[in-house]
């Protein structure tokens, strides 16, 4: 099992940039495939983003590859969302999840996912 929490959530103008983070428990971080997703107000969830065990493959939603980067540190059991050129669109409720039995690529829909951190605000104002 792993406790994930988010931070680094905000308001921010368009163009601007942001970083996620999502600090993990546990002592087997490095046994869990990641991803984030999103939650704007009134639609579904979200696919963003999501990284290997390893951190060697990634994957993007089409809306924010060339601008989002997700990236992962092992040894400190966090994984990263940096966010560039954001775009009122982005704004939403950002969400880590994690899943240690899952192949890479995993599909992308949060309900293969089976632990999540309590989620971090973004707002971009235009």
């Amino acid at each position: 099992q792993v406790h994930l929490v988010e931070s680094g959530g905000g308001l921010v103008q368009a163009g601007g940039s942001l970083r996620l983070s999502c600090a993990a428990s546990g002592r087997t971080f490095r046994s869990y495939v990641m991803g984030w997703f999103r939650q704007a107000p009134g639609k579904e969830r979200e696919f963003v983003a999501d990284i290997s065990r390893s951190g060697s493959s990634t994957d993007y939603a089409d809306s924010v590859k060339g601008r989002f980067t997700i990236s992962r540190e092992n040894a400190k059991d966090t994984v990263y969302l940096q966010m560039n050129s954001l775009q009122p669109e982005d704004t939403a409720v950002y969400y880590c999840a994690a899943d240690n039995d899952l192949g890479y690529p995993p599909p992308r829909r949060p309900n293969v996912y089976d632990y999540w951190g309590q989620g971090t605000q973004v707002t971009v104002s235009s």
